[in-house]
Parts: structure tokens; sequence; C-alpha cells
């Protein structure tokens, strides 16, 4: 299922498969994945704003098994909505408009720790924490991912200030929101990757 991507692309199918076919081959000569398991997924596919506007894509996203609301994305990011959150020092992107995300967790051990105490951890373990295009992509891909009290941050993209976007549950359905970086939530992870690739 596309879930309407190409038409937020403003691409016909076949183009939009086209564009994605390269990360399909790589895909295919990845060796030595992680088995998928509780809280984790070894291959995400990440579309960045490069194509689609997060803002758009974040209504295509559905809770695991069968949600039927769609995703929402919290009026507190403010007027520019997602627009000012950028990639942060700590995040190399292969390419600017689609790549795999391998070996993703959302970083349950980081519940009801702060944010700016979970980061140098990740990064000590050569890990990476993941963007809100990347959360995104995950929810689309593995939405088993996003459950109840097991949620996660991104704080692999900041505006500048001490927000931290999050994705969790509210009514239902996924939204991405956000939360201070010196808060602890007893509910929220700070999800994180093994590496990128294109």
């Amino acid at each position: 299922m596309d879930r309407g991507y190409p038409a937020l692309a403003e691409e016909s199918p076949a183009r939009f498969r086209d564009l994605l076919e390269p990360l399909r081959q790589v895909a295919a000569g990845l060796e030595d994945l992680p088995h998928a398991s509780p809280g984790c997924a070894p291959l995400v596919l990440v579309v960045t704003r490069e194509i689609v506007d997060p803002e758009q894509a974040v209504p295509m996203l559905r809770l695991a098994p069968r949600g039927t609301r769609p995703g929402v994305v919290d009026r507190n990011h403010g007027e520019k909505g997602l627009a000012p959150y950028r990639p942060t020092e700590h995040v190399r992107l292969p390419r600017p408009d689609a790549y795999l995300l391998l070996d993703v967790d959302r970083g349950e051990e980081f519940r009801d720790v702060r944010p700016e105490d979970a980061l140098p951890t990740i990064l000590a373990r050569g890990r990476s924490p993941l963007t809100i295009e990347e959360g995104v992509a995950v929810v689309t891909h593995a939405p088993g991912l996003l459950e109840k009290n097991r949620c996660f941050m991104l704080s692999g993209s900041r505006r500048g200030d001490r927000r931290v976007p999050a994705m969790w549950i509210s009514a239902g359905a996924p939204k991405l929101g956000w939360c201070w970086d010196g808060n602890p939530h007893s509910w929220l992870g700070v999800a994180s990757a093994g590496s990128r690739v294109a």
C-alpha cells in the first residue's frame, strides 16, 4: 500500500516507483539485517520532505493492526508547523530525498529518561536518533512499533529550542507532537537507528 505518497509527491505511481527503484536494489543486496523483534524493525524506507511534506504524510498514518483514525500533527508546533525542524548535527543523511533506515529501535529503555540524557548513550553506541521524517516512515512501514505506553521521541530533529518532536497515541490515532528536552516521560522512549544507506 502506498499510503497516497505518489499523490503527495505530485507524481504518478509509476514515476514514484521509478524514483525509489534504486533503493529496492540496495535493500535486495543487504546482508545480516537483524530480525524483527518487539520494539524493533530491521529496515524502513524513508521519504524526506524533499519529496513529501511530513505534515501531509502524518494524516496517512494508522495504528496497528486495524486502526482507522488518521494521524494528527499537534497544533502546538505553532503557526509554521513542522517546517522549522531540521536534522541535528548528529544526523548524516545518505541522500536528501529518500534512503533506507536500518536496525530501528523505538528506545523503550529510555522511557522515564530525559531526552538530553538519553542522547549521549545512543551516540556512544554508534547509533543515531531519528528525525521527524524517519518517525513518520517507521509508523508507516512498521506501525506495530507505536503502542500504548511504548511511544517514542525523535531527537534527530530540532528547531533551535528545547522542543523534541515525538510520536505517541491520542484518541486512537498516531500523533506527532513534542516534549521538552529536559522532561522525562514514562511512556516515551527515544528512538534510534543503527545506520542509513542509499
